[in-house]
């Protein structure tokens, strides 16, 4: 049913920090970069850093989007 991973965006309490962490790993710099969402494309999947912590709890600071074929069947 899953057919890829499409995005994961992780809520980060320093985006500038989170920016220079990820861009070191990934070796790229990201292709969208503003003060409310920052993103990477790394092998055809996007990494998203997300500065709004705003009801985020302990544990519950990602989200992953998968592709699939039919969205009716998957849910």
């Amino acid at each position: 049913m899953l057919q890829k991973l499409r995005t994961v965006i992780y809520k980060v309490a320093d985006l500038q920090k989170a920016k220079e962490w990820y861009t070191s790993l990934a070796g790229t710099k990201p292709y969208f970069d503003e003060p409310f969402y920052v993103g990477f494309e790394i092998g055809g999947c996007e990494l998203g850093l997300d500065p709004d912590m705003d009801n985020t709890k302990p544990g519950n600071q990602s989200t992953a989007y998968w592709a699939v074929a039919d969205i009716g069947a998957a849910v």
